[in-house]
């Protein structure tokens, strides 16, 4: 393939996309909004900054500034993800929540590699310590340990404990 019609997978909608498939399957039958998501998204490969397990992707300096990019990208591989029936969105007073379908449980069984098989297992650490400390915990977690950049992922549409 020629460089150009190489497929990007590295930082690309289907990389985000499918850890988004993995923490929403994982966290089944609960939903997250495209700002939670966008933070479990950040957190999930970084979860040595929560003291969790040896993160997936390394520590380099001003990756906060990650966010500004991952939240587009979480927002378009969750439209791949659709695309593809492995999430569904749900309308609720709250705003829109993103929710695993049934397909998903046997996609997220595919996945083999290592770094997939490490991604499940951070993924699972995750929604525990969240479930463990309430998911409120998590706008908390962004404020301190990922700080000013929390305001800028604060939605106008998202639940009201968020804003």
């Amino acid at each position: 393939m020629s460089g150009d019609a190489q497929a990007k997978l590295f930082n690309s909608p289907l990389e985000t996309g499918v850890r988004s498939v993995v923490l929403l399957n994982t966290a089944y039958p609960r939903g997250f909004d495209l700002t939670q998501l966008t933070w479990l998204d950040h957190l999930v490969v970084h979860t040595a900054d929560i003291d969790g397990p040896e993160s997936l992707h390394p520590n380099i300096p001003q990756r906060n500034g990650e966010l500004l990019v991952r939240r587009s990208l979480v927002e378009e591989g969750l439209a791949l993800m659709r695309r593809m029936h492995l999430i569904e969105t749900q309308f609720t007073e709250g705003g829109i929540l993103y929710v695993a379908c049934d397909p998903a449980t046997p996609f997220v069984k595919l996945i083999r590699s290592n770094y997939g098989r490490e991604l499940k297992g951070r993924a699972s650490w995750l929604i525990d310590y969240l479930t463990a400390r309430g998911f409120d915990h998590l706008h908390e977690i962004v404020s301190t340990k990922i700080g000013r950049w929390a305001i800028e992922f604060r939605s106008d549409t998202g639940p009201a404990r968020f804003r």
